[in-house]
């Protein structure tokens, strides 16, 4: 009988030990940036231009970097609109950042770019310049409008995203001129 315990002694302790491993740090879901200044969830904010609302921003978290004057978002959503305070464009993405010195955003991950007319973009990467009111793309693209279809390995483009230039286009058909491969 005092065999029987200590071997069964000896096994609780040796499964113990297989299940324990490091034991400095305990583990977590998820961690957050520890270097950010804020952290703010449901996040929104509006962008004038000459004292009107001209961009939206909404994001689930925003992490603040007072150094870099930069903002990491999570879960994005910016809705451009004209000078009348018309929604010219949203624009969706899993993640991006806002640069508060320059209003210049870029969103990244699945971004898809809606106007209200049925002109869609999507790309993984696109940035917005405020100084010329742009939207660009670096990655590959797709553009759909009703009578256009568009693809390139970049893209240059206003927010309402009436005029969209493609950098080496792949094919497509935009504004009746053929658009085909290098």
């Amino acid at each position: 009988m005092a065999l029987a315990a200590v071997v069964a002694a000896t096994l609780i302790t040796a499964a113990a030990g297989v299940g324990c491993g490091d034991v400095g740090q305990p583990p977590v879901a998820e961690s957050l940036p520890d270097s950010a200044d804020q952290i703010l969830f449901g996040t929104k904010l509006n962008l004038t231009i000459d004292g009107v609302v001209r961009v939206k921003l909404e994001a689930d978290t925003a992490f603040f970097y007072e150094a870099s004057r930069k903002a990491e978002l999570r879960t994005v959503r910016v809705q451009f609109l004209s000078p009348q305070g018309l929604l010219s464009s949203t624009i969706t993405s899993h993640e991006g950042t806002y640069d508060w010195r320059t209003n210049n955003m870029e969103a990244r991950g699945d971004v898809l770019a809606v106007t209200p007319d049925g002109r869609r973009l999507t790309t993984t990467i696109l940035r917005y310049q405020r100084g010329t009111d742009e939207i660009s793309g670096p990655e590959p693209f797709v553009f759909d409008a009703p009578d256009s279809h568009l693809e390139g390995d970049a893209f240059t483009a206003d927010p309402d995203f009436r005029n969209v230039v493609a950098t080496r286009p792949r094919r497509g058909r935009a504004d009746d001129v053929q658009v085909r491969g290098r």
